[in-house]
């Protein structure tokens, strides 16, 4: 917000109000005056902007801070408990009408002396239109003090209330909305009207000039009638808002493609009403077998059932109670959404394929984000073969939704039965009510307001419901690439059906969100009743309720852990319910999770620390959320409250514990962190504390804090789906999803096997597929992207490039506005080349067709091809079932790291080696997989001695001898010499790796341009603007003359971050924005500075990990010869050594560039990891200790623990401190030390000794050596609870 601002002595400052951070604390403490601490006592700023719930300052052009208040939800008075200060102001002052709701505390100001009068009034101002729902503001001074001038003018004594004993210690002022943002008056409009609200329609837009001339609004204000009517808002005589609100709704239309089932559909009850499903009849139930819980990590998903009341009668003092959603899976928990006056039973099954209506249906798959669920019970898509526009009753249409959301912490996803031929999951039906009561809602048509006056939008609302008193709904839609405006931060969006073919957002408030009786208290006794009323279908509601009792009973549980529950009501009717503990785990939060990306942790005391268990709220008060944990956090004495989101293999015990609270889209997520591994044994005394030490189920954390209960978050609409699972879908969702303060409402995967990590842990499984490291079990659980996307478990088929949508197996299609490209590349099928090796001798040099095609047939049902977990897990559950305990050979075909890593697992699983065949084609290029001789000769003595037969430079031949078959039991191959035939009873397929087919078609078909791969360029662009493509996939264009590059080169998770940066550039306000794409200056492909990373479990037990710069595929001997390589340091490489084999190259500038392991113990990859570009010296001298002898095992000397300080996640950070503080001049005319050292260089490149000291006593003597130890020391001191091992002075 710009403004203005005079001085008293005459000059003017365009001044900006903003949010107050704590980095401006010195500068606020620059504008301290004389009056300033007898006003408000000597406060810690600091600890005041941390604390506060709305702190605003103002800054010039200059970024120079001319005024800062801070603003509380309690008096500053040290005897007034913050959970009861109403009552005692209403002890002494005439003030029932101020709640915590509409009222806030000046807890401080300071501003520069000459601009403190408007400043004061700006601040001012900008609280009332930051915060519509304000309308008090106190200003609370000791006795004998008066207010500072500034403050003064605008703060007015409180009146005392009659009767009542004076106020010994302080002295009280307030400060009303109406003399400084007031409410906004509203009437009917007028045609004269018209002349003052055009120029506000111009300047938003000139499109309904255009469409329908230039008395359109005038013509709109006259055709008024009892169903349609038009408002203004206006001020001083001028109208400055318009709304055109209609009882006219299509409400067919809605019920298909928006989930209103918590609205009683927008309707009007009705006797007719079908709000509960039949009663299937009777089932048998079939018997399980062990065989099939075998290998298996989920059951099957069970069938769900919705109902829904809103019976609220005009005038009756009634709220309405949405419907309560229920979500499938054994043990799963429902979110409370309000009461039902039915019971839910389940829904009968039908036939497969059909709804649950008996009518054929070709829906897929959904897995609803959770932060959603409270507001939905199921997702759908819609068929191809239907038009949302032609949609009729919703008693005469059947049902399209069949797909069940998941809900809680315990979603199960599906894991199909292994089969030759992958058939899609059957989706589970689901009952939709039928409401044929009479529409229960007005929309608005249309809507504008002057900027200046847009935060009092919801003036406008009591004048529209005044106007339809028989309708309890206002409804508005509004196009997904349209930015949130003001107006609907007070409207509850709706859920699409995901994914909702319709083009809009539908955003509905109820009659009783004007209501200002919104109370939240401490819950007693009376209330557990209408809890249970407003959670009665929720499957957890046991856990909730027996919390509740305990709070009631006892306030704490029986091992004195304090509870704490609170209730909010309306008109006396509870309509949310919130339980909390105090955070026992505060240090290993901290130490775990990146809580000080929002907080600064040393201000909050322990106890200050909340654990939030259960939150539910009323849908109709979903807009009051964020009052709802403000009330909690004050009430309960907490600054910030934490809320775990477990992965659906989580233990029962620890789900049991939470229900999954409605608050998710408020709360902010927080990234988790990189832990060091310790070497205990080492360490002993000095190593962390058991807090931080001791194994936890993995979460995801999600954070509310003070600060953020008044912040809202920039809501975007925009449809963004990523096709792909790949690491750059996760990092690219992961960046977009952990932006604090932006909400994707329309985040979608496209995946056959959903988003990866959500089956339980196991090593074999896990262990199947070589290892990129970009994204692990336990990081992919303190993600929880289900709790933000959307997910269509379903093959991308087609794409419609003019409609904007992307069509799935099955027929469904998913409507995009932003398509994101990343499926990656696949093993595919090898196909035989059809040489005849029985009747004559065929080498590899005459082969009838070529080697590296892939099968296109019917593959038989033992010939597997492995590209992600649930494949793996397919593939276990097979050979624990059916070859494991058979005779039979296994054939592994291929030569890629997979491969390697299959045969492990063959071996793990318990196949013993003489039943596995290693098959290795010819290489297509120089390299290997390992590209290091030492490593592949280590491999393969280890492959020899498990007893597995290996073969190289052989293609596949024929299977059956060419007679094909349901099942592959012999297989021929070829080489330059003798033909090889094998007896085969599974085939593993790890040779090529291709696009597949589909993806191709739906590229190409589509008119995208596919060159091999899909061409793009350095900003992710297709040839369509409106699609990005990453990874493997694709190719850069041909103008950049890089054809030997591609994503591949790079570090996927650093690729898929880089791609959402350039997504972001078009939502984020803070950004600059993007209107059209970037013009590039020189045709470059992009460069990626983080490290390509793989590893794998190989035979014999050996741990492999590579990592280094990335870089074409070149044999290491070509690299090697090249002048300026480096130097390579070994151990582990000496014949019969019992050592570990470490190499590690360092580059001509001293930085490691490159680092290969083999190992047969554990490796310490994360650690070793941080090695990755780090300076030689960084590492205790590494090379000088080197060429001394003094490092003879490189894994020993990195699991010393002088060097765990290096291997902190924060490391990085201090070394960029550092960096800052050399490049950063002492004073305006003395040169910085990295000056100094460039002049020199840029004489000489070698530095002679004379000069080398000149730079040491320069670093001495211009205080940059103390400045550098003190920000080590304050490094080592602030991250102690990691770090303890580390000596900090006055230790010794």
């Amino acid at each position: 917000m710009t403004a203005v601002l005079m001085s008293s002595n005459g000059p003017a400052e365009v001044i900006n109000a903003r949010r107050t951070e704590s980095l401006d604390a010195p500068n606020i403490l620059k504008l301290v005056g004389p009056s300033t601490e007898p006003q408000f006592g000597l406060v810690n700023v600091v600890n005041l902007i941390e604390k506060a719930v709305l702190a605003v300052t103002l800054n010039n052009d200059k970024e120079q801070i001319l005024a800062h208040s801070a603003f509380f939800d309690y008096p500053n008075v040290p005897e007034v408990d913050p959970a009861t200060w109403q009552e005692w102001l209403n002890t002494y002052y005439d003030c029932e009408k101020c709640t915590p709701l509409n009222t806030l505390f000046m807890h401080y100001f300071a501003a520069k002396q000459e601009f403190s009068h408007g400043s004061a009034r700006e601040i001012i101002r900008t609280v009332f239109n930051a915060v519509p729902d304000i309308h008090f503001l106190y200003l609370i001074v000791p006795n004998g003090i008066f207010p500072e001038p500034a403050l003064a003018d605008i703060f007015k004594p409180l009146e005392k209330k009659f009767g009542a004993k004076p106020l010994e210690k302080y002295s009280i002022f307030v400060c009303h909305r109406h003399d400084h943002a007031p409410v906004l008056f509203v009437r009917k409009a007028r045609v004269e009207d018209h002349d003052d609200l055009t120029p506000i329609f111009n300047r938003q837009s000139d499109m309904l000039k255009t469409t329908y001339g230039d008395y359109f609004l005038a013509e709109l204000i006259e055709s008024q009638d009892e169903d349609n009517h038009a408002i203004i808002v206006e001020t001083e005589g001028n109208a400055v808002g318009f709304m055109s609100i209609s009882r006219s709704i299509n409400l067919d239309l809605l019920s298909r493609c928006f989930e209103l089932g918590p609205f009683h559909g927008l309707r009007k009850p009705h006797p007719e009403d079908v709000l509960v499903p039949p009663t299937p009849p009777p089932t048998a139930e079939q018997p399980v077998t062990a065989d099939d819980h075998e290998g298996s990590q989920h059951g099957p998903d069970k069938p769900m059932s919705r109902s829904s009341s809103i019976s609220s009668k005009k005038g009756d003092g009634t709220i309405p109670t949405p419907a309560t959603t229920v979500r499938p899976g054994s043990g799963s928990k429902t979110t409370p959404a309000g009461t039902l006056p039915s019971t839910l039973s389940t829904p009968a099954q039908p036939k497969p394929g059909t709804s649950a209506s008996g009518v054929e249906s070709t829906d897929v798959k959904i897995q609803s984000k959770l932060s959603d669920v409270h507001m939905a019970s199921v997702a759908s898509l819609m068929s191809e073969h239907e038009d949302a526009e032609s949609v009729r009753s919703t008693g005469s249409k059947k049902s399209e939704s069949l797909v069940s959301a998941q809900g809680d912490t315990d979603v199960t996803p599906a894991v199909p039965e292994p089969s030759p031929i992958p058939e899609p999951a059957l989706p589970t039906p689901r009952f939709d009510p039928v409401y044929h009561g009479e529409s229960n809602g007005f929309t608005i048509q249309l809507f504008c307001i002057d900027e200046k006056y847009e935060m009092r939008s919801l003036d406008f609302l009591p004048m529209a419901f005044s106007l339809f008193p028989d309708k309890e709904f206002c409804i508005l839609t509004m196009p997904h690439m349209v930015p949130e405006f003001p107006l609907l931060q007070s409207f509850v969006r709706v859920t699409p059906k995901c994914p909702s073919i319709l083009a809009q957002e539908l955003y509905v408030f109820n009659r009783c969100g004007l209501l200002q009786s919104f109370e939240v208290r401490p819950a007693c006794t009376t209330d557990e009743q209408g809890v249970q009323d407003l959670i009665q279908h929720v499957d957890n509601k046991e856990g909730l309720m027996t919390d509740l009792r305990q709070f009631n009973k006892a306030r704490r549980d029986p091992d004195g852990t304090p509870i704490q529950a609170f209730v909010a009501t309306c008109l006396n009717q509870v309509v949310g319910v919130a339980i909390t503990r105090q955070e026992e785990d505060i240090e290993y939060i901290r130490s775990h999770y990146n809580i000080e990306d929002f907080i600064y942790f040393n201000h909050h005391r322990r106890d200050e620390h909340g654990h939030l268990h259960h939150l539910a709220l009323n849908p109709i008060f979903q807009h009051q959320t964020k009052h709802l944990m403000k009330e909690v956090l004050r009430q309960a004495h907490f600054t910030c409250l934490y809320y775990p989101v477990y992965p659906p293999y989580a233990s029962e015990e620890v789900r049991k514990k939470h229900s999954l609270v409605t608050s998710l889209n408020y709360m902010v997520p927080v990234r988790g962190r990189r832990q060091i591994i310790y070497p205990v044994d080492q360490l002993k005394g000095n190593a962390p504390s058991e807090r931080i030490l001791k194994e936890k189920e993995k979460y995801a954390l999600s954070h509310m804090n003070r600060k953020l209960t008044l912040e809202p978050k920039v809501t975007i609409n925009a449809r963004v789906v990523v096709v792909g699972a790949s690491d750059i879908g996760m990092a690219f969702l992961e960046t977009l999803a952990f932006c604090p303060h932006l909400r994707f409402n329309n985040l979608v995967l496209i995946a056959p096997n959903g988003l990866p990590g959500e089956l339980a842990p196991d090593a074999v499984r896990a262990k199947f597929l070589s290892m990129s490291h970009c994204y692990t079990q336990d990081q992919l659980s303190q993600v929880s992207l289900r709790s933000w996307v959307n997910v269509v478990q379903a093959k991308m088929v087609a794409i419609n490039r003019g409609s904007k949508y992307v069509k799935v197996a099955g027929g469904a299609r998913v409507p995009y506005d932003h398509l994101i490209l990343c499926t990656g590349q696949q093993y595919q099928t090898s196909c035989p080349t059809g040489a005849e090796v029985s009747t004559k001798l065929v080498t590899n040099a005459s082969l009838p067709q070529s080697p590296n095609s892939y099968y296109k047939g019917r593959v038989p049902k033992n010939v597997f091809t492995v590209n992600d977990e649930y494949d793996a897990c397919r593939v276990v559950k097979w050979i624990n079932k059916y070859f494991l305990n058979s005779e039979g050979k296994a054939i592994i075909y291929g030569s890629s790291l997979d491969a390697y890593s299959a045969v492990q697992s063959l071996l793990d699983i318990g196949l013993p080696g003489s039943r596995i065949c290693f098959i290795k084609p010819p290489l297509k290029y120089s390299v290997t997989c390992f590209n290091n001789a030492k490593v592949e000769e280590m491999v393969h003595e280890a492959i020899a001695a498990e007893g597995v037969q290996m073969f190289e430079g052989y293609y596949l031949a024929q299977w059956n001898d060419g007679k094909g078959g349901e099942e592959l039991y012999c297989a021929s191959f070829t080489c330059d010499t003798k033909p090889l035939k094998l007896e085969c009873s599974a085939f593993f397929c790890f040779n090529n790796k291709a696009v597949d087919y589909d993806t191709f078609k739906a590229i190409n078909d589509s008119c995208l341009v596919f060159d091999g791969k899909l061409v793009i360029d350095a900003n992710f662009h297709t040839n369509d603007l409106a699609i990005r493509g990453a990874g493997p996939l694709t190719k850069f264009q041909r103008k950049y003359h890089a054809d030997q590059w591609s994503h591949a080169n790079f570090n996927s998770k650093e690729v898929g971050s880089a791609l959402a940066s350039t997504m972001l550039r078009l939502f984020d306000p803070t950004l600059e924005t993007d209107t059209s794409p970037p013009i590039e200056p020189v045709p470059l492909i992009p460069i990626y500075l983080e490290a390509k990373v793989k590893g794998a479990d190989l035979p014999g037990g050996l741990r492999y990990l590579h990592f280094g710069k990335p870089s074409l595929d070149t044999p290491l001997e070509a690299d090697m010869a090249q002048l300026d390589y480096g130097r390579v340091l070994l151990t582990g490489d000496k014949e019969g050594s019992s050592q570990d084999y470490f190499r590690l190259h360092i580059n001509q500038y001293s930085n490691i560039q490159t680092v290969t392991c083999l190992s047969r113990k554990s490796v310490d990859t994360s650690n070793l990891l941080c090695l990755y570009n780090l300076h030689e010296r960084f590492l205790n001298n590494l090379v000088s200790r080197f060429d001394e002898g003094l490092i003879t095992d490189l894994y020993s000397f990195f699991r010393e623990t002088w060097s765990l300080a290096v291997f902190h996640d924060r490391f990085l950070d201090f070394r960029q401190e550092i960096r800052e503080l050399l490049v950063q001049r002492p004073a305006v005319n003395v040169a910085a030390l990295e000056e100094k050292v460039r002049q020199l260089i840029d004489q000489d490149l070698q530095l002679e000794k004379k000069e080398r000291k000149y730079l040491e006593e320069e670093f001495e003597t211009s205080g940059n050596k103390r400045s550098l130890e003190t920000r080590l020391l304050s490094f080592l001191s602030y991250n102690y609870y990691h770090l303890p091992m580390y000596a900090k002075p006055g230790m010794v």
